[in-house]
């Protein structure tokens, strides 16, 4: 009967899924694309009426083994991906972007270009406002690209100067290429979102033609602009953008200190203490002694010489001059449960004697200060 089929269906459909799932696991993309073919042919040989929207199942599974078998070509995945533009419109141009993915991977940033500038132009009815934000994100790739290729042209120019030859075609070319970049980049970061490497590229770009006034306006407004999601790349690009122009130790010390609050355990927490630490202003050289207490909370300091030298350096000075040692009593309270355990440890004190003395050296000195001889 009808119903029983559509039933008998459904159940088949189940388990072959629940076997692909099982192949793929187990990274048997030969299995796993045997499978697909026999769920492809089922739903093919399926005469029910009842939708069961397959496209984006067959578009993801079959990427996905496409990527990962081992007799699977770039020919191959062309072909399948072109199939999957024309199964659903309302897809069209994420599998377009997924299509450029893979033409990048493997190094084919023409055929890539090309993929976008199709997608760029593709227009469907109602869908093509309802997929506004996938055709910004094609227009932003395509920009990424003309990026790529601006940087290329710069550094052929710069090579040519170099040896006294000017190339007008190269210089034509390359300013042809930020014209284009420059549009679809700006377009994209006015978006709230994590724009990260579409920002670094506008702003290399707005460098190298001495827009400093426009490339420091984009970086406040990907760091500060609360629309954006907290976002600690945001801070760093603005902090090493100021840093590059020569920017006032006040603003430095303003960028890291958001940075500070977002990410504690960021790298550069170790150039915002030695700032702090050289302050004539009590309530940064304060700060500075949190901020290398908070960044050796985490695991990934727990060796850094760098980092056990500043706070060795700032608290033998504080022990010295007899002058705040309340600040490391506040910071040792909260930390005298665990600290010893994490940090000074018998284990980790051969282990790190064995393996760099000077680190050895640093934390005993803390050691013997917050914990006694």
């Amino acid at each position: 009967s009808s119903r029983e089929h559509k039933l008998n269906f459904k159940k088949s459909k189940e388990v072959c899924l629940s076997y692909i799932q099982d192949a793929m696991l187990q990274k048997q993309w030969k299995r796993a694309a045997e499978f697909l073919t026999f769920y492809v042919e089922s739903l093919e040989k399926d005469y029910s009426r009842e939708y069961m929207g397959p496209s984006e199942i067959i578009w993801r599974i079959g990427t996905e083994i496409l990527c990962h078998h081992s007799q699977s070509s770039m020919k191959e995945f062309n072909s399948f991906m072109e199939q999957m533009k024309t199964l659903g419109v309302k897809r069209y141009l994420k599998v377009c972007l997924e299509h450029t993915f893979r033409l990048l991977c493997n190094g084919l940033i023409d055929e890539a270009y090309q993929n976008l500038s199709l997608a760029e132009s593709w227009r469907y009815g109602e869908q093509t406002a309802i997929q506004d934000k996938e055709m910004k994100l094609i227009q932003a790739y395509r920009g990424l690209l003309d990026y790529y290729s601006w940087s290329k042209q710069k550094n052929i120019l710069l090579e040519n100067s170099q040896d006294g030859f000017e190339d007008l075609s190269v210089e034509q070319e390359m300013h042809s290429c930020f014209r284009k970049a420059a549009v679809n980049l700006k377009e994209i970061i006015k978006i709230p979102g994590v724009w990260d490497q579409f920002v670094k590229c506008y702003v290399d770009l707005l460098e190298f033609y001495g827009d400093h006034n426009e490339a420091r306006q984009v970086l406040n407004e990907y760091a500060y602009n609360s629309k954006f999601p907290a976002n600690p790349n945001a801070h760093v690009y603005l902090y090493q953008f100021l840093k590059r122009h020569g920017e006032s130790k006040k603003s430095l010390i303003s960028a890291l200190k958001i940075l500070h609050d977002i990410a504690p355990s960021h790298e550069l927490m170790i150039d915002f203490n030695t700032m702090l630490q050289k302050s004539k202003k009590r309530k940064k050289r304060r700060l500075g002694l949190e901020v290398i207490f908070a960044a050796l909370d985490y695991a990934g300091w727990k060796e850094n010489v760098k980092a056990w030298s500043c706070l060795a350096r700032q608290v033998k000075q504080i022990v010295i001059s007899e002058k705040h040692l309340d600040w490391i009593k506040v910071e040792w309270n909260s930390r005298k449960d665990w600290w010893p355990a994490f940090h000074f440890s018998r284990y980790l004190a051969k282990r790190n004697w064995q393996e760099n003395e000077s680190l050895s050296y640093e934390k005993a000195l803390v050691a013997g200060i917050l914990l006694g001889k």
